[in-house]
């Protein structure tokens, strides 16, 4: 079933060629005056304006570089915001939008072909282009700010080559989707999607290569009320998990009610986890089901096809697309004809049947709830944003000024036939499983002033959240929270249950507990083994008798200098590469499932030799196998990119925590690179703030390097060393704290 052609397109003539120069490529007279040399087509009226907008921001850095942008209007503040992070990480900002809009292929080659025809299919630019057009004003305004804040950091930096992207489009943040602002696209298989459109047959997804990369992305977010708070005041932890430097830290302040501070990804103009003066708001991810997958029954009528729903055989939407590709020989083409249901696109076919993806696509809305909650000012006013169910893949952690915490898990929830298992795809030719509309956010699980005085989520269950106040599993539907519980929740749940009081220190503390309580079960199963197993002459080894005794008393808790910690690191991904293979069918693979699996699935023998091959590799490796952790496990930086390069003959930083696998709070995944004996890390806490919201907010932060990209300049690592030792640094979010820690003000475009 191939639905595609693919050939070289040259241009037709010389007429278009010099047509093309003229419109792309040659310099504008205003570009000219500015003495700039750049391929974008930037008009007088363009630079005009945006130099106008300049002189309205004004942008303060502060001694980590955190770039504190003060404008009139929210539109203002939007154009500081994007000229600033383009100046932080340019790549990154361009990165995120060649993949956001299809385009990556133009930069990789046909490998990334699939990448681009997923975001084709469920949303395109001329849909963006439609949505914003019929935008608010106020929203226009800030996506119009977007693309003149990033277009104006082109024009004054002509050095910098973008590697596809010339000009932003206002368009465009409504194409970035990650779950909060639109379909969670990244859960769809690019594999299968393929193997349907190349006409080959899907047998599985690949195997997850690094499991421990995968637990450690995620979040953890804690909140404390007044009557566990040493102050009297609500206290919130914001812990995100992403991959290093996915997100900068920045403060946007307004005259019209603008004064938000915490993490934004780089390229979207409102803080993703953060704080204002009223009120904070993190952001976990959420296993709660927004989307689904429906089996559609199609046979081919005519030129196209038709598919069943109840009595009616109704026609399958065909639409045909171009997708550009860097080929050797230049630019090639490839065309699809893509397929839609009244279900969403077809993303694959298991069983003769199609399947179609449902998820959210409101762009506008999901955009809109992620600018406007920044701008909320208690509880009643984040709760009325929510209304806007635009947020598919996140559960929300909340605190304000007046004592209130909470917690929903989810936003956007379909309201469906809780009769069918919707973990599973259901059969799109009966009408009872369509959508009946959205659940309205009193219906989602949540909780509000618990009485244990606590609310924790790390990407688990919501029905442990708040200990014996959480939610009861029998008031909702299966389909709104199949979340599994994981370590890092039983963790969380015995950090903050068992103290009475806390403080902002005491609950960066709580945040950087030590214990690996995967360890609980993992270990005494080792012990069995060995006295079982251990009096085996096979077993005999000195090294062995004397590291099985190093583990006997490991208290289980992360340090770099505990040998403990990485022989039972070691020994655990060794069994847990055994055990995957042998899975069975109904067999889970989520957090305490993998360690069961590992417990099951391995003999008493193979726990013993695991443990015997992990000190030979050490020992081989390092020349002896009682390595401290954090001779390990390490922190580096050394280029700035995303795809970021790692060298044992470079410095790097000891790290202590380790992956949320083994139910690290903290958490920092790590591995072996080609040529490195040591593992690097690169996914896991990112920007981690503590705050309290009293009558003046106080907060501490710290990012995992620095707030630069830039090798070589003082902010690129200056933050690693707190980083990797679990401290933070004092937020500055008042203009007299500012203002004793000013390193540089200017205006967009001035040195």
């Amino acid at each position: 079933m191939v639905y595609c052609v693919c050939r070289l397109r040259p241009f037709r003539s010389l007429g278009f060629v010099l047509l093309f120069n003229l419109l792309f490529l040659v310099p504008t007279l205003a570009q000219v005056a500015a003495k700039t040399a750049v391929a974008q087509a930037f008009s007088q009226k363009d630079v005009a304006r945006w130099q106008q907008r300049a002189r309205q921001v004004t942008i303060t850095r502060d001694t980590w570089g955190v770039p504190h942008i003060y404008g009139k209007t929210d539109a203002d503040v939007v154009f500081g915001l994007l000229f600033t992070q383009c100046e932080d990480d340019f790549g990154r900002v361009e990165e995120n939008y060649i993949t956001a809009i299809g385009r990556l292929a133009e930069i990789e080659g046909e490998s990334a072909l699939y990448h681009d025809l997923r975001a084709r299919l469920f949303l395109d630019s001329a849909q963006a282009v439609a949505i914003y057009r019929k935008s608010p004003v106020w929203m226009k305004s800030l996506l119009d700010a977007f693309a003149d804040g990033t277009n104006y950091y082109l024009y004054t930096h002509p050095e910098v080559k973008p590697k596809l992207l010339n000009r932003f489009e206002p368009w465009m943040p409504l194409l970035f989707s990650e779950g909060s602002i639109g379909g969670n696209i990244s859960a769809v298989s690019i594999d299968r999607i393929k193997a349907f459109y190349e006409g080959q047959k899907f047998t599985s997804a690949k195997a997850d290569e690094n499991p421990y990369e995968r637990e450690s992305l995620g979040s953890n977010g804690f909140a404390i009320a007044p009557a566990k708070s040493a102050t009297g005041h609500a206290l919130l932890l914001i812990n995100p998990h992403t991959s290093f430097y996915f997100r900068s830290e920045v403060h946007m302040v307004s005259r019209a009610g603008l004064n938000a501070y915490g993490a934004v990804t780089w390229g979207q103009f409102f803080v993703y986890q953060g704080f204002n003066e009223h009120c904070g708001w993190m952001h976990t991810t959420s296993y709660a089901d927004s989307m689904d997958e429906y089996l559609e029954t199609v046979k081919k009528k005519g030129d196209g096809y038709v598919y069943k729903h109840g009595t009616e055989q109704r026609a399958v939407r065909a639409k045909t697309v171009r997708l550009p590709y860097k080929s050797g020989k230049g630019m090639a083409y490839k065309d699809f004809t893509m397929y839609f249901t009244q279900h969403g696109p077809i993303a694959g076919e298991a069983a003769g049947k199609w399947i179609a993806i449902d998820m959210m696509n409101t762009p506008l809305n999901a955009l809109s709830q992620s600018y406007l909650r920044t701008k909320a000012t208690d509880y009643a006013s984040y709760k009325q944003v929510m209304t806007l169910n635009g947020n598919a893949s996140n559960n929300t952690i909340f605190a304000d000024n007046s004592g209130n915490i909470a917690y929903w898990h989810g936003n956007f929830m379909p309201r469906r036939n809780p009769k069918f298992d919707w973990e599973q795809p259901v059969d799109g030719s009966n009408p009872a499983t369509d959508w009946k509309g959205l659940h309205p956010v009193d219906d989602i699980v949540q909780v509000r002033n618990p009485a244990t005085g606590w609310i924790q989520n790390c990407n688990a269950t919501p029905f442990t959240v708040s200990g014996t106040s959480s939610p009861n599993p029998k008031n909702y539907p299966a389909y709104m929270a199949p979340d599994a519980q994981n370590y890092r929740g039983i963790n969380a749940d015995r950090v903050l249950s068992h103290k009475k009081i806390f403080t902002i220190d005491t609950l960066i503390a709580a945040a950087n507990d030590p214990h690996l309580a995967a360890f609980d079960d993992l270990l005494p199963t080792l012990m069995n083994a060995w006295q079982t197993a251990g009096g085996e002459a096979v077993n005999r080894k000195p090294e062995l008798i004397e590291a099985i005794q190093m583990l006997e008393v490991w208290d289980r808790n992360y340090g770099t200098e505990s040998i403990g910690q990485t022989l039972a690191i070691l020994w655990a991904e060794k069994l847990q590469r055994l055990a995957r293979p042998r899975a069975t069918a109904d067999q889970r693979f989520d957090n305490l499932g993998m360690v069961a699996l590992t417990i099951q699935n391995t003999s008493v023998q193979e726990k013993i030799t695991a443990l015997a091959d992990v000190l030979a590799d050490l020992t081989r490796d390092f020349g002896t196998w009682k390595m401290p952790w954090g001779e390990v496990n390490r922190y580096q930086r050394l280029t700035g990119k995303t795809q970021e390069t790692y060298d044992d003959n470079q410095p790097s930083i000891p790290v202590g925590f380790t992956s949320s696998a083994w139910g690290s709070l903290a958490a920092f995944a790590a591995k072996t690179y080609p040529g490195t004996k040591k593992r690097y890390g690169s996914v896991g806490n990112s920007f981690v703030a503590v705050v309290e919201f009293g009558k003046r907010v106080k907060a501490r932060s710290v990012v995992t390097g620095g707030q630069s990209s830039q090798p070589g300049t003082v902010h690129f690592a200056d933050q690693a060393p707190l980083y990797c030792t679990g401290r933070f640094k004092d937020v500055l979010f008042y203009p007299e704290d500012i203002k004793k820690h000013v390193e540089r003000t200017y205006r967009p475009g001035k040195k």
